[in-house]
C-alpha cells in the first residue's frame, strides 16, 4: 500500500494557491493517552490545521524542550509503542482525510526495522516522516523504503547551516523542508526571530520545495509573522501546553481547538 506524499504535496499547493501558509500541528502519541491524543489530533484538525505531525515519545529526545519532554514522558510512562503511533496516523487520517506525519528520532526506526517501519506507516495512510537526527549522508536505506512506500522524507536545517550544507540536504528531502527557526530546542519563545526569515531564503534559493517554520512559534501574531515568509508554520510546544495546562481531557481538547483557530487566522492574515 503507497503512503500519502501527494496528499501532502497537494495540500502545501493548495495553501500555496490560496496565498497562505499552511498550519502544522504537532502533538505527541499517547498524550494524554492513546486514545486521548487521537481526539487531540481531531481537535487541532478541526480548529484550522492543514497537516499534522505525531511525536513518536523518545526517551532522549534531544531537539524537545521541557513541554514536549514531560509529555513524552507522561506517553511513556502510560505504555506507548510504536503501534499506537500507527494507530494514531490511522485513525485521524480516516477521520479526517489530512495528511499525517510522524516525527521521530532514528533509533526507534533503526530498532523496529526500516521496511517494517516504512510498510506499516503507510499501510496507516501516513504520509513522509520528519527525521530531525538522521545525517542525510547515512539516510539511503531510509530513502530508499520511504520512496518505495510514498512516503515524504522531511529533514531540518537550521540557522547554523551553511549554504553548500543546505543545497545537499533539500536535494535529498521531500515533501517539504523543515527550517527550524533559531538554534535550541522545541519551546514557546517572546518572538521568532530575523534569523527564520534569513533561514528560509537561503534554503528556498537551493529547491523547491515547500520551506516550514517550526520552533518558537505560539500564537497567531507569531503565526502570522512567519507565514509572512514561509510556506507553512509548525506548531507544536504551544499546543502540548494547552493540554497540560487544562483541569481535565475535555478541557483540553477545547483549548487546542481554539488554539488552532486563532493560528488558523494567524496565518491567513500575512
Amino acid at each position: 500500500m503507497s503512503g500519502n506524499i501527494e496528499l501532502l504535496n497537494t495540500t502545501l499547493a493548495a495553501t500555496r494557491a490560496a496565498d497562505r501558509a499552511a498550519l502544522i500541528a504537532y502533538l505527541p502519541a499517547g498524550f494524554p493517552t492513546v486514545d486521548g491524543g487521537i481526539e487531540a489530533v481531531k481537535a487541532v484538525i478541526e480548529g484550522g490545521a492543514d497537516i499534522v505531525e505525531i511525536g513518536l515519545p523518545h526517551s532522549d529526545p534531544v531537539l524537545d524542550g521541557p513541554v514536549i519532554q514531560t509529555a513524552d514522558d507522561i506517553a511513556l510512562r502510560g505504555g506507548v509503542r510504536i503501534a499506537d503511533v500507527m494507530r494514531t496516523v490511522r485513525e485521524a487520517h480516516e477521520a479526517t482525510g489530512v495528511p499525517i506525519l510522524v516525527m521521530t528520532y532514528w533509533n526507534p526506526i533503526d530498532r523496529y526495522g526500516v521496511e517494517r517501519f516504512t510498510a506499516e506507516l503507510a499501510e496507516a495512510g501516513g504520509a513522509g516522516c520528519i527525521l530531525p537526527d538522521l545525517p542525510v549522508q547515512e539516510s539511503a536505506l531510509w530513502r530508499e523504503h520511504a520512496d518505495k512506500h510514498g512516503l515524504a522524507t522531511v529533514f531540518v536545517v537550521a540557522p547554523s547551516s551553511q549554504d553548500a550544507r543546505l543545497a545537499t540536504i533539500t536535494a535529498a528531502g521531500s515533501g517539504f523542508v523543515y527550517a527550524a527557526s533559531l538554534m535550541g530546542v522545541t519551546g514557546t519563545r517572546a518572538s521568532v526571530g530575523a534569523q527564520a526569515q534569513d533561514l528560509v531564503g537561503r534554503t528556498r534559493a537551493t529547491t523547491d520545495l515547500p520551506v516550514c517554520v517550526g520552533l518558537g512559534v505560539s500564537n497567531a501574531t507569531q503565526a502570522a509573522e512567519v507565514a509572512g515568509f514561509a510556506d507553512g508554520v509548525i506548531v507544536g510546544s504551544a499546543f502540548v501546553k494547552a493540554m497540560l495546562d487544562a483541569p481535565d481531557e475535555a478541557a483540553g481538547l477545547a483549548a487546542v481547538r481554539s488554539l488552532a483557530g486563532e493560528l488558523a487566522e494567524g496565518v491567513r492574515k500575512r
